[in-house]
This record gives C-alpha cells, structure tokens and sequence, in this order.
C-alpha cells in the first residue's frame, strides 16, 4: 500500500487532549529537529457550537504554555481563588465548609476556568505554525506491516505511514478498538445536566460544590459574573429537570444549591449526558499509544477530566521525544510502556479518590458517609492537610524543560 505521506506521528482526534499531544510533539524544543506530526480531526471539531467550559489546574497551565497556546487562551481564561465545599444539612456560608483558598500556599490562584473552544483553538493554532499536518477527515483503520515496522492508516481523506499513532478520539475510539485494547464500562446511574446561570450574588471567583443525596452539584465562575454549572443526579430526576419549565427548574435548583448564590436564572439552553466509568487493562499496542477519554473517563465531580488527559499528553510527549534523541523509534515499545506504567498508575488513583467521594459522600449513607464528612470538617480545621490538598489541586506536569528552552520555535 501507498501512503498520501510519511509522518513520524499521526495524532487521532482534534480535542483539547489531541490537539495538545500533537502541538507538544510538532514543536519538540531541545530535542534536534522536530518530528513531522499529523493530527487527523473530524471536520466538526471546535464548531462555535461548542458551549462548553473546563476547569484547568495550574499544571495544565503550564502544558499549555509549553504547547504554545497559552498566550491565545489567557485572555478568556478566568482564575478562580477559592474553593467551597459543603454537603446537606451544613449552611453554604457555616464553619463546617471546607475551604480552599489560593492564598494559603502563596498562589495567586487554583486554577482557571476556560470555554473549550478557546482552548482546542489556541492548541490547534499552535500545531499550525509550528509546522503540524492538520487533516479533516475519519479513521476507516490501520495495520503495522513491512520491515520498516510503520503504521498504515487508512482514512476517509487518504492513508499515511507513522512511527507512531496516537489515540486521543474520545470514549468510543476508533483506534483503541483497531488496536485491539478492550475498554470496561459502568454506568454511575447519574445524568449531568450542564447550563449557563445568571446569580443574584457575586460568585466571589469560587467553585462552589455541594454533595447531596444521588448526586453533587457544582458551580463554576465566569468572566462575566455567571456560572456554569454542572449538576450531577440520578437519571430519572435528570430527565425530569431537563424537561421542566424554566421556572421550575430554576426553584429546584435554588433549593439544592441551597440559595449559596440566590437566585440562579438560566441564560441560555440546558444539556445532559450520561455519566459513565470507562478503563482500559492497557494504554498502548504495537506504535500505538492512548491518551484522555480513550483510555480513561472519571466522573466530573472534580473536574478532573481533562486535567487527568493534559497530563497525558505532556508526559507522551517527553518520552516520545527523549527515546527520538536518543535515535530511538518514536513509536518504539520501551517507550509506549515506560508511558503507560507511569499514567496509568496515577489515573487509577485519580479514578479510585473520584469514585471514593461520589459513593461516600454525594451518594453514601450511614455511618461510613457520616465519618467522610466528619473528615471534611477536619481536614478544613487542619492548615497542614488544607496544603496538601491545595497542592494536589494544583497539579504536578511531567519535565516541560523541552519546551522551555530557548530552541523552541516554529518549524518552516
């Protein structure tokens, strides 16, 4: 078979994770020239219809410094400086709220609140100038053969031979399943409905998260002084509340987000999507390797979804890059599972913390559930485990010093 080209990495899926790994190994500073990186997108990628928003930890701030897209994120990037956590029959406002405040480790802030558009745009942006391959188009599948041991990707906008490819297409990946990597699935019994809101008090640049029975619910700022929510409930109810007259819902929401904010007007349509766990026993095959959604989806209590994905990309990348400076195959497999030992080993903790609070603490009960929220008033009384977990928050990113070195700059 003949390729349309020979790339060193053929990248699947245009999200902020793929556009990320891709915009990474496309720029490659400190590491001789930079490889030839194709990223292969749906033509529907970043449409304005994309309506969503992400909570960035400070990690991923920096991964996206060093992919090259911060400078166009940073102006519709909002910080959020503090973090309210509170559960059913304490007061929003009581002594038993666990807090999180920027200022209690010398930050300037937790994070970032960022329109996900902004983010894949800025990243794609990047891979552009720094010389990437953007291509609209679909994975039809793929096979290693030849001596020269390079990925055949087939595709509905021509076919491609790469060192490496790189699944980063989302829960239903159509690379992982051409690699043969099986995904295990379980649904939370939750549906997440998603809206813009307009409140009656200042948000005070806090994330505002209430654990109640079946679900949590999660109030993120905004630029402009509204929120986005994200309200997690068993899928009945959740059906019910996205079929409500305004009006209605807007009551139920005053009562479960216990007024913290008053009143909370809608300011734009409501979405819903089913909540489920997805995990992969493998991160990688022959040249292939998995990154974000395609390898791992965690519940969104903690917004920790596409940090966890971020953190992938970075550290792909880094090996990646190390084993080309060495003279190794890009793809080669020492490398792919050097990658996987390492994330894979924090997801899952990730994954385990995540599940540990929506059982205990958004859905538990008894006494196992009353000692969870005993802790939370301890850890808020303790500045030493508030450090720790603000710590946590932040995020630690893989080695960026590649990118940060003063050989970064665009291939012509």
């Amino acid at each position: 078979m003949s390729a349309t080209g020979t790339l060193d990495a053929m990248v699947v899926g245009g999200g902020p994770v793929g556009a990320c790994v891709a915009a990474l190994l496309a720029r490659a500073g400190g590491h001789g020239p930079a490889p030839r990186v194709g990223l292969l997108q749906p033509a529907a990628v970043g449409a304005a219809s994309d309506d969503r928003v992400f909570a960035f930890s400070r990690a991923s701030e920096r991964i996206l410094d060093a992919a090259g897209a911060w400078a166009g994120i940073r102006t519709a990037a909002w910080p959020y400086e503090r973090m309210r956590v509170w559960y059913e029959g304490v007061a929003p406002e009581g002594e038993d709220v666990l807090q999180f405040d920027a200022a209690e480790v010398g930050e300037p802030n937790l994070g970032y609140i960022i329109p996900a558009q902004r983010v894949t745009g800025a990243l794609l942006d990047s891979f552009r100038e720094s010389g990437g391959q953007a291509i609209s188009g679909e994975l039809q599948g793929m096979s290693v053969a030849g001596a020269d041991g390079l990925v055949r990707i087939h595709s509905t906008a021509g076919e491609w031979a790469a060192q490496l490819i790189v699944g980063a297409d989302g829960a239903r990946s159509a690379v992982r399943g051409a690699c043969g990597i099986e995904a295990r699935t379980a649904s939370y019994g939750q549906t997440a409905i998603v809206a813009r809101l307009i409140p009656a008090a200042s948000h005070q640049n806090t994330a505002w998260q209430r654990f109640l029975p079946g679900g949590t619910l999660a109030l993120l700022p905004l630029a402009d002084g509204s929120v986005s929510l994200v309200w997690s409930l068993p899928e009945a109810q959740a059906r019910a509340l996205l079929a409500a007259t305004p009006a209605d819902f807007e009551a139920r929401l005053l009562q479960d987000s216990d007024a913290a904010l008053g009143r909370l007007a809608l300011a734009g349509a409501r979405s819903g999507f089913a909540l489920q766990r997805l995990t992969t026993d493998r991160y990688c095959a022959a040249h292939c390797a998995l990154v974000g959604d395609a390898a791992h989806v965690v519940h969104p209590l903690a917004g920790q979804g596409v940090n966890l994905g971020l953190l992938d990309a970075a550290a792909l990348a880094q090996l990646c890059l190390q084993a080309r400076a060495s003279g190794e195959h890009l793809g080669a497999q020492r490398t792919l599972r050097a990658y996987e030992r390492w994330r894979k080993g924090e997801n899952q903790l990730m994954e385990f913390a995540i599940d540990a609070f929506n059982s205990v603490l958004a859905q538990g009960a008894g006494p196992v559930s009353a000692l969870a929220r005993r802790a939370l008033v301890l850890t808020n009384r303790s500045a030493l485990l508030k450090r720790f977990f603000i710590g946590q928050a932040l995020g630690r990113p893989p080695d960026l010093t590649a990118w940060e070195s003063d050989r970064v700059s665009p291939r012509r």
